[in-house]
């Protein structure tokens, strides 16, 4: 039940907010703003906070600062009574929306997401979570009234545990007041500072507090003695003018007791004085160069101190006044502000940054999409940022933000992966990435991450990189230090590689020389001696049958036999038909997607209808090999987490393999002519070589031909055993 005393308590505050909505608001949207009103009476009306507080002064008094302090509009206000009506009083957002349309709802929404991001260490990382906001939120509104929302937060942490205000007390100081210092929103950020200040260090606050209020008089007194020179030569040129004597901030002065390792009696610039003009915009410049001159004609001038934001304002941020510091009486100097009332205006309604004004002048990648916001807030009407589609901000389109488990917030590329966020970390921890943990789901290495992310990244010790890693990273960096990381593993692989076949040939009694290393390259189809040392490095090449290898590939060759088995050796050209290993890219299903990128292994030559997988190489990208591939089982036992499936996905009629045989059989006459005429003249099937041998009766010949599938290999197969004086037909490669 609510209280005599708080009714009119409530009826006091929602009039305020009225008559201050009426100056520049229609009167239909006032209308709206007392629907909006009436429906969080009926909804939260008695409600109350922990600390018995009526739930519905809250939403009064933050509508009442987004118009008093920022000067913002309906919109904005239906949103600030509404924002929390969907979690504290259970109303669905959708049923806001269609009352007071879908940009009331969008705002509520996004405030929503902004408020659920939880951080454990605000000073760490204050710069980035403050971007990460602007980012999630899709309009600067949002930004504006979680602002209102935490000064009126901070308004009443009297009654809260001492934990959560410290908690409170710190985010706010070292994220909301940089904030909205950054918008310009100067006097918002002061009493951010100050109320965080006051809830962290009360001692320091009301020493500080104490001591400005006990040099009061003598402060005013001072004032009045520097600036009666001043008023008195300002009034006989004319001048409309007004002069304020303001102290600094007990936060600002605290700030400067720490920089300058000084206590309070010993900070000199206290206070500042400032000179306001009432006169006409044409005369803006001229006017405050003109009271500079009667100042330093009456006080001596630091030049050092001088700062012209009259004659330029403030890049990228639109601050405008002329700034002295001059020795007053008894040798104290003092800080002078020249400005316009325009100029004031802006300032101190928060138009004009100050962030870098006191930050220091380090050049922010997004400074001039801010300077856009700070446009909008300088409009005249203040109902147009309700009214322009503009108010949606699109700061970091470019970039997310995501957590680390210690809450360390990371910046990244739109579309950055699992593996980028890696090796941001650290390029032995990209290394070795097997997956993550993404907001306590398993997500493999290729999950692409979202603003407001929390990663834990997963490795392993046997993971490598591998070369089709860099297809799908977003960075340029992450992809440099893969290849990095891969030119490495290569390198080593190739040394391993080397000392593995010279400690081989030396257990079988043999000597390690070019001509064995020439051979094994002819044998293993590679290009150079640097691939057979990776392949057998990397265990993808197995030389365990090293001298059967060696001794197979230097058979001699047999005296002729007649017109039989002839040594016959010929390369015919390729058949117009694609080659092995250029079939159709889009025949074979990697990890169930379609990928272009890939190559058949030589060791197998894998033919359409085969059963296959693919083993991701260190430098040669995907390579096809059968399942009974002779290297399959060494390739899955140590390096299983290279293989990867594929399955052919759509036959190619252009399409064509190239397959090796090996026939053996008796040495009869016309033996040669009759697996020829099979294989060319019956089945139609191209060759690219063919090599036959004879020795004591029997025949060896390799053939290797062009076939489209494992169907028409079949059919080969058939055939040729049909041949008299054919035994056996073997597939070797």
């Amino acid at each position: 039940m609510i209280e005599p005393e708080e009714q009119k308590k409530l009826e006091a505050k929602y009039r305020q907010l009225l008559d201050d909505l009426y100056s520049h608001t229609t009167e239909q949207e006032i209308e709206k703003v007392k629907d909006a009103y009436r429906f969080l009476e009926s909804h939260c009306g008695e409600k109350r906070r922990k600390d018995n507080e009526l739930y519905i002064l809250h939403p009064l008094e933050v509508a009442h600062l987004l118009v008093d302090q920022i000067g913002l509009g309906a919109t904005s206000v239906i949103a600030a009574l509404l924002h929390n009506v969907p979690y504290v009083c259970e109303v669905s957002v959708d049923k806001i929306g269609k009352r007071f349309g879908s940009t009331v709802a969008s705002i509520i929404r996004d405030f929503k997401k902004i408020s659920d991001i939880y951080v454990e260490k605000p000073s760490l990382y204050s710069e980035n979570f403050r971007n990460l906001l602007l980012s999630l939120a899709g309009d600067i509104r949002v930004i504006l009234l979680k602002l209102a929302d935490r000064v009126h937060i901070m308004r009443t942490l009297e009654g809260v545990d001492k934990k959560t205000r410290e908690r409170a007390a710190e985010e706010t100081s070292f994220l909301y007041a940089p904030l909205a210092h950054r918008l310009g929103l100067y006097n918002l950020k002061t009493e951010l500072e100050e109320n965080a200040m006051y809830s962290m260090y009360p001692e320091i606050y009301n020493d500080i507090s104490r001591k400005l209020r006990e040099t009061k008089e003598a402060r005013a007194k001072y004032i009045r003695e520097f600036t009666q020179p001043i008023e008195t030569a300002l009034r006989q040129y004319g001048f409309d003018f007004e002069i304020k004597g303001r102290s600094k901030s007990i936060h600002s002065i605290w700030q400067k007791m720490k920089n300058q390792n000084v206590p309070f009696e010993r900070v000199y610039d206290v206070f500042a004085i400032r000179i306001i003009l009432n006169n006409i915009i044409e005369d803006e410049k001229t006017d405050c160069w003109r009271v500079y001159s009667f100042i330093t004609n009456e006080y001596e001038p630091n030049p050092t101190r001088l700062r012209d934001w009259v004659s330029t304002p403030k890049k990228a941020t639109g601050y405008e006044s002329l700034h002295t510091t001059v020795k007053g009486p008894r040798n104290r100097w003092v800080e002078v502000q020249i400005r316009t009332r325009r100029m004031d205006e802006n300032a101190e309604k928060g138009q004009a940054a100050h962030w870098k004004y006191k930050e220091g002048e380090s050049q922010d990648s997004n400074e001039e999409r801010l300077k856009s916001i700070r446009e909008m807030l300088e409009q005249v009407d203040p109902n147009e940022l309700d009214r322009k589609e503009h108010a949606k901000i699109d700061l970091y389109k470019d970039t997310i933000f995501v957590f680390t488990p210690q809450n360390d917030l990371k910046k990244l590329s739109t579309g950055a992966t699992v593996l980028d966020f890696a090796y941001q970390i650290h390029s032995k921890v990209g290394d070795k990435c097997m997956g993550a943990i993404v907001n306590g789901k398993n997500v493999p290495i290729r999950h692409e991450l979202q603003n407001g992310d929390q990663v834990k990244i997963l490795t392993a010790n046997n993971q490598k990189p591998s070369p089709d890693w860099v297809n799908f990273v977003k960075s340029n960096r992450t992809k440099n230090k893969i290849r990095r990381a891969l030119r490495r593993i290569q390198y080593k692989d190739v040394d391993e590689g080397k000392a593995i076949l010279q400690r081989k040939l030396s257990q079988q009694k043999m000597e390690f020389n070019d001509r064995i290393v020439k051979d094994l390259i002819q044998h293993y189809k590679l290009n150079s001696a640097q691939d057979l040392y990776q392949g057998i490095g990397s265990r993808e090449i197995d030389i365990s049958d090293l001298k059967k290898i060696l001794a197979a590939d230097n058979e001699p060759a047999q005296k002729p036999v007649r017109e039989t088995a002839q040594e016959i050796k010929t390369d015919k050209a390729p058949p117009k038909k694609k080659p092995s290993g250029k079939a159709d890219k889009t025949s074979l299903l990697i990890d169930g997607e379609r990928i272009n990128d890939y190559h058949m292994a030589n060791c197998c030559k894998p033919v359409f209808g085969d059963d296959i997988f693919g083993f991701v190489t260190v430098d040669q990208g995907i390579k096809i090999h059968r399942t009974n591939c002779p290297n399959a089982k060494q390739l899955k036992e140590k390096y299983g987490y290279r293989i990867i499936d594929a399955k052919w996905y759509n036959p190619d009629e252009e399409a064509s393999y190239l397959s090796e045989l090996r026939i053996t059989g008796k040495d009869e006459l016309g033996v040669v002519n009759n697996i020829s005429e099979v294989i060319s003249n019956d089945l139609k099937v191209n060759m690219q070589s063919v090599s036959f041998s004879s020795n004591k009766g029997t025949f060896v010949g390799h053939i290797k031909v062009f076939v489209t599938d494992t169907k028409y290999l079949d059919a080969l197969f058939h055939k040729l055993l049909k041949v008299k004086g054919v035994d056996k037909v073997t597939r070797i490669g």
